[in-house]
């Protein structure tokens, strides 16, 4: 999945001109209940201006409240002028970058922007993998890491015409074992699913129904 895919696409994006005054910056901000968005020249992008920054440059200036807001540009004070998302990266790159802002840029190669991501998109799309808005039953579970582990256990879910809503597994290498946490719609042969599985050395760890 691409970011450019899931990104909210810049004719929906709150953003500030270069040369826009914190007060007005500050002002978009509220009204849209905001943490930060992106500051642009035309459309190219320039950084990312947050509540956070505005409140620190100001206790960290000598000027008078009003006096800061109004004779302070964004650009004086815009962070990550160098980091943004590529609409063509892979998402998972969204994890790392999206650490220490809560809204990065998505642009092309010339720095046009196209959208931004934010924290709770991120958060939506990790809440779609694991199925976390649709009922059913979840089961943690460990295999071997050996080649087709996989492709089993979907063998063995077709046999027993389980509906898969998600499957994520985790890495363990160092114990040679994946992590796998797969949910399934709710049947009355969970049982007899989980016990087919322990006979091909799936080891369980819990089931649950969410």
């Amino acid at each position: 999945m691409f970011v450019k895919s899931i990104m909210i696409p810049k004719h929906r994006c709150i953003t500030a001109q270069h040369n826009e005054t914190l007060r007005s910056a500050l002002q978009k901000l509220e009204n849209h209940q905001i943490h930060g968005m992106p500051i642009i020249d035309g459309d190219r992008y320039e950084g990312i201006v947050t509540k956070y920054h505005i409140y620190e440059s100001y206790l960290l200036s000598s000027k008078q409240k009003d006096e800061f807001l109004d004779s302070t540009y964004v650009q004086d004070i815009a962070t990550h002028q160098e980091v943004f998302l590529v609409g063509v990266a892979a998402f998972e790159k969204t994890l790392l970058e999206l650490r220490d802002a809560p809204v990065l840029a998505v642009c092309d190669n010339n720095r046009r922007i196209l959208g931004i991501m934010t924290r709770s998109d991120v958060l939506e799309q990790f809440q779609s993998a694991f199925g976390v808005n649709r009922p059913g039953i979840r089961i943690a579970l460990t295999s071997v890491e050996t080649e087709g582990r996989l492709a089993r256990l979907s063998e063995i879910a077709h046999q027993f015409q389980e509906h898969i809503i998600s499957l994520v597994t985790f890495d363990e290498t160092d114990k040679l074992v994946r992590r796998i946490v797969m949910k399934i719609e709710k049947k009355n042969n969970i049982d007899r699913f989980t016990k087919k599985l322990e006979e091909h050395g799936f080891r369980i760890l819990s089931v649950r129904e969410d």
